[in-house]
């Protein structure tokens, strides 16, 4: 495995992860690498927690506060979860044992822009980070390190570190090296400058992190595989989601707000997603481009089979199957494929200018468009913010998708007033379920309440929707946004106590 190491110095620092994890002292701010289950280190963090339980067990304190680029997976979130082991987490996570400890104040949980972070903490809002822990598929004779399956924030941890661990992991394909853009240009305002993109497929960094070798204080080799979380197949509800877009697509071509090729994609992580870009497939457009956050296994399909002619992003999230059928052909998507810091991948402006269609799921949304991605029951944490926001502040046209109903038919997903609101109104165009699409461009709140009850509510609670908003109509006398303030959230507080949201 040090075939992958050829920095002599840095190969001098081979040892073990338990070894490497001495390293991290109690107290101490920890920048790790992955995004959506790739790229992360996958046996100091382990190590780490083991460190956790033993200083417990001697009755010492032991936590660390962890930022990476986005969600890791078992082996590292839930890990130092289960361990104890974290004080403070950011910026998205989506691990079952951490979200537990979030939600019962175990752990303190900041939920963040995605595009932020790293300017945060270059700002020093967290204080200084001590340690880096960064996976990379190889280390070049110079020094530089090859990214390995996610970029994320690893430039901005490297750079801000006092120390640096670094995992060589050799399962990840060789023929990644030469796929990264890693942008050395941004800067804190007022030195910031424009920056060149001008097309997703536009390259304007480098292959390759920098790290001055001194500050590296260990190196470990591993060879273990990413572990993203299994997509189901594509159910009724997601492939009419995605038949809605597609019609929608078409009909936007038709009236000349978009051109043949659209306009660049944005989609979030999960079925729905997976389930849009098969429908894509099937559709007449080629030739499109994507300028978003992961690669997933439907926008892999649509590159083979040339609806894509090029994705932009900063990570996978490919399924078992998919990401080791990557791996052996990874070097046919060197042209197609482009993984950036999530700082460029994620940048308000390149959205703005650029004109993403950003396509991301939610929770629920209520009559007048605000959304909640975030919240249950307007209390508990789910999974966070992500990357969302980046992209439906500033996109061309943004979409929020979601089944009409969870838990059964229990919950309805259309909802009078949403229990927490990560995307207002004024960020919110389209409104999709199964049912319908809601286009609410241009229409005025009790516009957007009647087509998204017309559209997008599912049966069983359409009724119960037109009821409430007839009564506020009348009660409020009209007002610009009618609302019964007494049961705008009854919906959620009926939940709560009887387990449905439907009236007796």
């Amino acid at each position: 495995m040090s075939s992958r190491i050829h920095h002599p110095g840095l190969r001098a620092k081979v040892m073990s992860a338990d070894e490497a994890a001495a390293f991290i002292e109690p107290g101490s701010t920890v920048g790790m690498s992955g995004f959506t289950g790739s790229g992360y280190p996958k046996a100091v963090p382990t190590a780490l927690a083991e460190r956790i339980k033993a200083a417990h067990a001697r009755g010492e304190d032991f936590q660390i506060n962890l930022h990476t680029g986005a969600s890791t997976s078992t082996e590292m979130d839930g890990a130092l979860a289960e361990a104890d082991g974290i004080a403070l987490r950011t910026p998205f996570q989506s691990d079952p044992t951490m979200r537990a400890k979030i939600n019962s104040g175990d752990i303190e949980y900041i939920d963040t822009h995605l595009s932020h972070l790293a300017q945060t903490v270059w700002n020093g809002f967290y204080g200084p980070m001590r340690t880096a822990v960064i996976e990379v598929s190889a280390i070049r004779e110079d020094g530089t390190l090859v990214p390995s399956s996610s970029v994320g924030n690893n430039k901005s941890w490297l750079d801000l570190a006092d120390q640096v661990i670094l995992e060589v992991n050799s399962w990840q394909s060789e023929d990644l090296e030469g796929l990264h853009d890693v942008y050395y240009g941004t800067a804190l305002p007022p030195q910031r400058k424009p920056i060149m993109i001008m097309d997703p497929a536009d390259r304007i960094g480098q292959p390759y992190f920098e790290c001055d070798p001194d500050k590296v204080v260990a190196v470990v080799e591993t060879h273990a595989p990413d572990r993203n979380s299994p997509f189901k197949p594509a159910d009724a509800d997601s492939i009419a989601i995605a038949r809605h877009l597609v019609d929608f697509f078409e009909h936007e071509v038709a009236h000349g707000r978009y051109d043949e090729h659209l306009l660049p994609l944005q989609s979030g992580v999960g079925n729905i997603a997976n389930a849009v870009m098969a429908e894509l497939v099937k559709s007449r457009f080629k030739g499109l481009t994507a300028f978003t956050e992961v690669v997933q296994d439907g926008m892999l399909d649509a590159l083979d089979s040339g609806t894509l002619r090029l994705a932009s992003a900063t990570a996978f999230s490919l399924s078992t199957d998919k990401a080791e059928e990557f791996n052996a052909n990874a070097g046919r998507y060197r042209d197609k494929l482009i993984l950036r810091t999530q700082e460029i991948s994620n940048h308000p402006e390149l959205v703005r200018r650029l004109g993403i269609l950003a396509m991301n799921g939610m929770l629920e949304a209520d009559l007048y468009g605000n959304v909640n991605s975030t919240h249950l029951m307007g209390t508990t944490m789910m999974n966070g913010l992500g990357g969302s926001g980046d992209f439906a502040r500033n996109a061309f046209t943004s979409f929020f998708l979601t089944p009409s109903t969870a838990k059964g038919g229990a919950i309805s997903c259309i909802v009078p007033m949403v229990s927490h609101v990560d995307h207002t109104e004024h960020d919110v165009h389209v409104v999709v379920t199964e049912q319908g699409l809601a286009d609410l461009r241009g229409l005025s709140p009790k516009q957007r309440a009647r087509t998204i009850i017309d559209t997008c509510a599912h049966p069983d609670y359409k009724e119960q929707l037109q009821d409430y908003f007839d009564r506020a109509m009348r009660d409020s006398g009209g007002l610009h946004t009618p609302h019964l303030m007494d049961e705008a959230l009854a919906w959620h507080q009926r939940f709560i106590e009887t387990g449905t949201m439907r009236q007796g």
